[in-house]
């Protein structure tokens, strides 16, 4: 059986006319990764969230994508001058089924935004804006880059025995970067897997998850220029399968 990936959405507003929108490079890494992207949109009504989440049931993994800022009272702080936009409707579906991910062991990616939000959903906090928090500390790399969006133009360190060293095979990765949020400290059960030079978080994953893992650069941009960065959209699609057939299994125990 395929297995169906939700991926996260996001929403706008534009000439009074309200759009759900994901860039399309999510789909095509999900469908070149041998999985069936589903999408799932965030809703105005708070009591629409549940509808949203019953399609928990229908998908056997989760992609939660790049976007708008993280609400920074979701982590218990209150915003700072260079906070970017935010998207309440949004952090509370993510949030949700995050967190739902993380209880029942589904697979789920974070990518960029997605990071963040895996990380808040687990307890964890954010820098609300890299530049103005860190700058003044010290030397900080440009992680917004300013060159195409596959293009690799800085370096990470991916942790000895981690899984995403083994989804790559290797322990140095140039990635691309757009961002101005990035993890402080990560949640509960998450550990940091990959740095940058600077020592911004690149990667976090579960140490008591199967497959729960964040990434703050764009490998759904990248992986048609370097197929490595492919792989960890496999292993997404890889693990969502193995969790489709436990939960099937599961059903058919109980019913019997």
């Amino acid at each position: 059986m395929t297995p169906l990936i939700g991926i996260t959405c996001g929403l706008e507003k534009r000439d009074e006319i309200s759009r759900v929108y994901i860039s399309s490079d999510y789909v095509n890494a999900v469908v070149a990764a041998g999985g069936v992207p589903v999408l799932l949109p965030p809703l105005a009504k708070p009591y629409d969230l549940g509808k949203v989440e019953s399609l928990f049931g229908t998908v056997s993994g989760l992609l939660l994508t790049g976007g708008v800022d993280v609400d920074p009272v979701h982590y218990g702080e209150e915003p700072l001058p260079a906070l970017g936009r935010v998207d309440p409707d949004r952090d509370r579906l993510e949030l949700v089924l995050a967190r739902r991910a993380l209880a029942e062991g589904m697979p789920v990616l974070g990518i960029c935004r997605g990071i963040q939000v895996l990380n808040v959903a687990a307890g964890g906090t954010l820098y609300q804006d890299v530049p103005s928090q860190l700058q003044p500390a010290g030397q900080v790399l440009l992680h917004s880059q300013r060159a195409p969006c596959w293009y690799p133009t800085h370096e990470v360190r991916l942790s000895k025995g981690s899984k995403l060293q083994a989804v790559f095979g290797c322990e140095r990765l140039r990635v691309n970067s757009f961002h101005h949020q990035a993890v402080r400290s990560p949640g509960r059960d998450l550990v940091v897997t990959a740095r940058a030079a600077d020592g911004i978080i690149e990667a976090i994953e579960s140490v008591t998850h199967p497959f729960a893992v964040g990434v703050q650069w764009h490998p759904e941009c990248m992986w048609e220029a370097d197929a490595i960065f492919l792989r960890l959209f496999s292993r997404l699609v890889e693990e969502a399968a193995a969790f489709s057939r436990l939960r099937v299994a599961t059903e058919i125990t109980e019913a019997s």
